[in-house]
């Protein structure tokens, strides 16, 4: 989708600082962190959201979620904590509708949870 921002950044038209890179999942650092390390993991495919990953699309979001752990390992917070994270919606916050997952991590991040009512 040549109007989403990810799908231009798999198609090599937008930069990105590229953690991980395989013919499914692509990795790369966040340009708005919201923590010391954050990267964004995305399937290459267009999914504009986990509402709508299909039956079988499920082995890709295990790759994605595999390659979440590789990535923290290889940023070296593997063993202090990271947070895995993906929001869905315009409620929940998500901005691109291109499913993505933040991995956050480098400092101890506040607890998940609260409400801004």
């Amino acid at each position: 989708m040549s109007d989403c921002i990810f799908c231009q950044i798999v198609e090599g038209t937008l930069p990105s600082t590229k953690l991980y890179e395989d013919d499914q999942v692509l990795a790369f650092q966040n340009i708005y962190p919201g923590a010391p390390i954050h990267a964004l993991i995305i399937p290459k495919k267009h999914i504009a959201s986990m509402d709508d990953v299909t039956d079988e699309e499920w082995p890709l979001i295990a790759l994605v979620h595999k390659v979440a752990q590789q990535v923290a390992r290889e940023l070296g917070v593997a063993e202090s904590g990271y947070r895995l994270v993906n929001n869905c919606g315009p409620n929940a916050g998500q901005e691109v509708f291109h499913l993505h997952y933040h991995l956050m991590a480098g400092a101890r991040l506040s607890p998940l949870g609260t409400s801004n009512n």
